[in-house]
């Protein structure tokens, strides 16, 4: 059963869980279709990155209950990734500095395609398509001048590269699309890195991070929104049915300043504004959010943060702080389409909130899930 093959895997060694993992689904008993729904017309999976207790990557499926995962071998690290309409794929991209992007057919449990950044370029982890499903914009950087952009593939052609949306800024991190299916929202991290120096942050001293909202067609930028001070990077958004953007920052300056917003919304109307937390759950975040997720059916959004070990459930619109969760290393939320949300965590587990504020542990598995669920 898929209960029984699920409680098997633990034990599997490293080697019998990547032949486990290579064979696929289709041999276990599993839906034939990852985009099967339930009868009240959810969806029953999620898609994250993932690592095993070997320091292994790779690209994985979570049931919604927690009942059942698959992995897929990575050859590297990845972190966000996003679902093209309209077909059985999901696309997984290399954490930064990362250099492919992976497409999975969920319909086969299989991975099928590794695309390229290209030469002189590196991707930042994120991406989104266009409601047809056939073009993808991803977020990257053209290494020799440090330039943002914002990569657009035809996934009708094999997602060859067909264009680029220059940023006139440092850093793309997570793109989503609005509810108009025409505008772009980009949260740009302001930070500079570089291949040869890995994950390091070479312009501390004079970041300039922004939420961008441009054109989708043209690239042309409609709206710049600059955080309060420059070391606040903006890295993740999510945005709600009626257009708000939320999005969480990263705080990049001394450490003992604990007093900067960390929380962001973009309203419809176009207004901005920044959030403080109140004293002393502020300082309790250690300056970082992680994944951020907007509630389809409800007014509300939640946001991790892993270093303070929190889950925060705040009022889409005002802002108010409706619950707070103690979830150790927390990582990747998404909504779970009843106005809860799916969470899960740097130590293997995965826990449900629901929408009535209650929080249980639905699985703890020997894997470290990434920040972000798809």
């Amino acid at each position: 059963t898929e209960t029984d093959q699920v409680a098997s895997l633990p034990s599997l060694s490293r080697r019998r869980l990547l032949k486990a993992s290579l064979l696929g689904l289709a041999a276990t008993g599993l839906p034939a279709s990852l985009w099967a729904l339930d009868d009240d017309g959810r969806r029953q999976w999620y898609f994250s990155a993932v690592d095993d207790s070997d320091g292994g990557h790779h690209l994985a499926g979570l049931r919604r209950d927690g009942a059942g995962h698959f992995l897929l071998p990575s050859p590297e690290r990845c972190h966000g990734g996003c679902l093209r309409p309209g077909r059985d794929e999901v696309v997984l991209f290399a954490r930064r500095p990362g250099q492919r992007f992976h497409v999975l057919d969920a319909r086969r449990q299989a991975s099928t395609l590794e695309i390229s950044a290209g030469q002189g370029r590196h991707f930042y982890g994120h991406g989104v398509f266009d409601p047809s499903g056939r073009w993808l914009y991803v977020t990257a950087n053209r290494i020799d001048d440090a330039m943002g952009l914002v990569q657009v593939h035809d996934a009708e052609q094999g997602y060859r590269q067909v264009g680029d949306h220059l940023l006139d800024g440092i850093g793309p991190h997570e793109v989503g699309l609005m509810p108009d299916g025409e505008t772009l929202v980009v949260a740009l991290g302001g930070i500079r890195t570089h291949p040869d120096s890995g994950r390091a942050k070479l312009n501390l001293s004079d970041m300039d991070p922004a939420l961008l909202l441009l054109d989708r067609h043209s690239g042309e930028i409609l709206e710049r929104h600059r955080p309060s001070h420059h070391q606040l990077s903006c890295r993740h958004l999510d945005i709600a049915p009626d257009g708000t953007v939320v999005a969480g920052y990263q705080f990049q300056g001394p450490e003992w300043e604990t007093d900067h917003p960390l929380i962001a919304r973009r309203a419809p109307d176009g207004s901005f504004s920044e959030q403080v937390l109140p004293s002393p759950l502020q300082g309790r975040l250690a300056q970082y959010t992680a994944s951020v997720a907007a509630s389809q059916v409800r007014p509300s959004a939640a946001i991790s943060a892993p270093r303070g070990n929190k889950v925060l459930v705040l009022g889409r619109t005002s802002g108010e702080l409706l619950a707070q969760f103690d979830i150790e290393d927390a990582a990747g939320v998404r909504c779970d389409g009843a106005g809860g949300y799916l969470v899960t965590t740097g130590g293997g587990e995965v826990h449900r909130i629901d929408d009535g504020g209650r929080h249980h542990q639905l699985a703890a598995l020997p894997l470290r899930w990434d920040n972000h669920l798809t």
